[in-house]
């Protein structure tokens, strides 16, 4: 792996002994070849169980990069086209102004339910068809189609539901079938972790500095539990268990290991990879006030990039600093997992940075 190995091996190193980090994964893929495999720090905060790459961590969002690829796989099969209506699946979806979403609209984030409804909360995620009712069932902040605003915790079912009523099989079932076993990274990707591989996973925890507060006046779209990440959520066992593709349990191998398998072809073809990276919409997020430009199922650009570079690399970040993109122009596959939620993505730009200035000097 040589030298940008040792440079991102001693940046972990360092953060984990300043106390900056817990533990930490980093993978990255460089047309095809595995250059960075670099972990450092512990799994068990409480126990200090060393981390190793086939540590799994939950995620949160970077969980969405298996999501969206997964509805990509469901195209490239016949199951589904990225403008075949909801409806055609999930009658019961086209209530109260929401009869013209389509599975575009969904990977855009554009279907207008970014935020659950009110009454299910984390202890009702593991119930599939209370959820997926509930949302059956909402009116949308916008008709679908006509803005952008972050799909939280939605986006998963979402997608699942489609998933689910045009296969018969769940989320974490495609995922092992379609992604974990045909790659080599089974036990590196879940949705809903087996029961035995729990004492496996790294436990989270979160740094005591003070986090962004909402807004005042209960203006946030978004519920708490959706907009801020939390150590006891991706700890509990039901949540662990529990089908919820808007998050994940990964390794940054077998994150950037599915990405990369992207890149080289072998999940989807040259044409549907154009796609993947290719603008879908771009306006102001209606959740964060913030400018988004997404592709199909991801926003578009490298976190950090200068924009000069202009970027068309794709990928989620996850709330508490993991990271994980695919950038066709450089044939990078790179992801970040890490056990100590932050509120920012100080480690995660760090370590891009460093591997943008090795690719640039090795062009």
């Amino acid at each position: 792996m040589g030298e940008i190995q040792d440079q991102i091996q001693r940046l972990i190193d360092a953060l984990v002994g300043a106390g900056a980090e817990t533990g930490v994964q980093v993978a990255v893929y460089h047309d095809g070849a595995l250059i960075v495999d670099a972990v450092a720090g512990t799994a068990d905060p409480a126990g200090g169980r060393p981390i190793t790459s086939d540590t799994p961590i939950f995620s949160f969002s970077t969980g969405k990069n298996v999501a969206a690829t997964l509805a990509h796989l469901l195209v490239a099969r016949g199951f589904l086209d990225y403008d075949t209506p909801v409806t055609d699946l999930w009658p019961e979806f086209g209530v109260r102004g929401k009869a013209t979403a389509t599975l575009r609209h969904v990977l855009t984030h554009t279907v207008g339910l970014p935020a659950m409804p009110r009454e299910i909360t984390p202890s009702e995620l593991p119930d599939w068809f209370r959820v997926c009712e509930a949302l059956a069932a909402a009116e949308p902040r916008w008709p679908p189609g006509t803005a952008v605003g972050y799909h939280s915790y939605t986006f998963g079912y979402l997608v699942g539901e489609l998933a689910r009523r045009t296969t018969g099989r769940r989320m974490c079932e495609l995922l092992r079938e379609w992604i974990t076993v045909p790659l080599g990274i089974d036990g590196q990707l879940y949705f809903a972790a087996p029961e035995e591989s729990l004492p496996g996973l790294a436990r989270l925890e979160e740094q005591a500095r003070q986090w962004p507060a909402a807004p005042d006046g209960g203006d946030a779209i978004l519920a708490p539990w959706e907009n801020r990440p939390s150590a006891d959520f991706g700890n509990n066992g039901d949540i662990l268990r529990a089908d919820i593709p808007s998050v994940g349990i990964a390794t940054a191998h077998g994150v950037a290991a599915m990405y990369n398998a992207v890149l080289q072809g072998e999940l989807v073809d040259p044409a549907r990879l154009a796609e993947l990276s290719a603008l879908a919409f771009d306006g102001v997020d209606q959740v964060f006030g913030t400018p988004a430009r997404m592709a199909l199922g991801f926003p578009i650009g490298r976190m950090g990039a200068p924009a000069e570079e202009n970027s068309t690399a794709f990928g989620w970040p996850g709330g508490g600093g993991s990271y994980a993109y695919a950038d066709p122009a450089r044939g990078v596959a790179f992801a970040l997992t890490k056990n100590r939620l932050v509120p920012n993505f100080d480690t995660a730009l760090s370590v891009t940075t460093i591997l943008a200035d090795h690719l640039a000097g090795t062009r």
